[in-house]
């Protein structure tokens, strides 16, 4: 069987330790490809489908592929049994964001969401609050991502921080009260200069990870454990929930695993999905192989924890809290062109009013 997963260590090497031993203990050899972090979140899944039997897939997808039937639902070929221990294991709400218009299409293999990344020895600690981040920003301490789609990211981030609920079932995803988490994006963005349009989480934290950098935090970016390991990089960063007392509404994020519909050996392949997206797999070998597990039963395990300086307990209250982003057919697209159009109004100064306006009619559109 071949399979498809993206180009970073956290999405790459823990698979393939795993298929290394299924295939050890008589299962089938998997082998696997990856692909950028930018095709990960907008490469149709369709196409991938027909070449593979395995793919990690980003949950706003299932409407997409439930329509097409380019995956095979996994209800219909796991065994009940391992599918409510990993649904009972999920963080936040990674299982059910892959249960769409009745089905499973996907398994938890790897949980994040939008928390804050800061560097130990460039501040005291992670700021706790709005107005430490602001300080930080204007001194120009302070890094976003903000290409595409991680400005929208934050913008979904930013309003559940305020407590503004977005409507995914209506047209208008963006109520008046969300003004408010455009202008604090705005505000930071016109502060931390243009390179930041053009920088995702990787390279927002590769950037961090320099001796010379200057900057100490990253206050809305999807956290990385790798970087968070003591010899990963020459400076190690720290993970720490949104800065808030109350974190929620962090746009969730991590990845799961799908069957094609498409491939010759569907059961099987599903045989090792289940496997692989177990709690005792996710606590052992895929954590101990560099991923980032989506199960409860590694999040609260101190051996996982330890490695990488309590990332999993330091960031859980923005997972278990984190908001479901929309997954209807035309989300996808919607989620690039409402990217592109919140970066044309950040860098054009537009107002509030003006900007939300048009990402509700890019909405609107999508449905």
């Amino acid at each position: 069987m071949r399979g498809m997963t993206w180009d970073h260590a956290r999405g790459y090497d823990p698979l393939v330790a795993a298929s290394r031993a299924w295939a050890a203990v008589g299962g089938g050899e998997i082998v696997w490809d990856r692909r950028s972090l930018q095709d990960f979140e907008s490469f149709p899944v369709e196409e991938l489908a027909r070449r593979y039997d395995l793919i990690v897939i980003d949950h706003p997808h299932v409407g997409q592929v439930a329509e097409a039937g380019c995956l095979a639902p996994l209800d219909t070929l796991c065994e009940a049994e391992s599918l409510a221990g990993i649904a009972a294991g999920s963080v936040g709400g990674s299982y059910e964001s892959y249960n769409w218009a009745g089905h499973q299409w996907a398994l938890p293999i790897d949980a994040a969401a939008q928390v804050q990344a800061w560097v130990p020895g460039r501040i005291a600690g992670p700021p706790a609050d709005w107005d430490a981040v602001s300080a930080l920003a204007r001194d120009g301490r302070l890094a976003l991502a903000l290409r595409p789609p991680h400005s929208l990211m934050s913008l979904f981030t930013l309003s559940g921080l305020l407590g503004v609920a977005l409507p995914v079932e209506e047209d208008a995803l963006f109520p008046d009260a969300a003004r408010t988490a455009y202008d604090r994006l705005a505000a930071l963005a016109a502060l931390v200069g243009p390179d930041a349009y053009t920088q995702d989480p990787i390279a927002v934290l590769e950037a961090m990870a320099t001796p010379e950098s200057p900057i100490a935090v990253s206050p809305l970016i999807y956290g990385y454990m790798n970087y968070a390991l003591a010899d990963f990089r020459a400076v190690r960063i720290a993970f720490a929930d949104l800065p808030s007392a109350d974190p929620q509404g962090s746009a969730l994020g991590g990845t799961g695993i799908a069957v094609s519909a498409f491939g010759e050996a569907p059961a099987e392949a599903a045989r090792f999905a289940q496997w692989v997206a177990s709690g005792a797999v996710q606590r052992g070998l895929y954590a101990a192989a560099g991923g980032q597990p989506a199960h409860a039963d590694a999040w609260s395990d101190a051996a996982v924890n330890d490695p990488v300086d309590g990332f999993y307990t330091n960031t859980r209250a923005s997972l278990d809290r984190a908001w479901l982003r929309p997954r209807h057919d035309g989300y996808m697209a919607f989620q690039h062109a409402a990217s592109e159009r919140l970066n044309t109004a950040l860098r054009a100064d537009e107002d509030a009013v003006s900007a939300l306006a048009a990402l509700n009619d890019l909405y609107r559109n999508s449905r």
